[in-house]
């Protein structure tokens, strides 16, 4: 199991994302960014825009998936 925190993955805030994966951790990423922007906290609106523009456009996406699946790769296990 690995951690990446939301601002690894280019949010605002600390909070860490555990996961044998990095889907796993894209997917945990996403689901916090969509409560936190939901909850009226605007410092992640941002980040969620981001991810919503790479889940909609998967090619132009890519790059940052893959640079996300390399800073996994080379985490150490926690």
């Amino acid at each position: 199991m690995k951690t990446m925190t939301c601002q690894d993955l280019g949010g605002p805030c600390q909070l860490a994302h555990r996961g044998n994966t990095a889907d796993e951790i894209i997917k945990a990423q996403d689901r916090h960014l969509r409560e936190m922007v939901a909850g009226g906290d605007e410092s992640h609106a941002a980040a969620h825009q981001d991810m919503r523009s790479r889940w909609r456009h998967p090619i132009a996406g890519m790059g940052w998936y893959r640079d996300t699946k390399r800073e996994f790769a080379a985490r150490p296990d926690t």
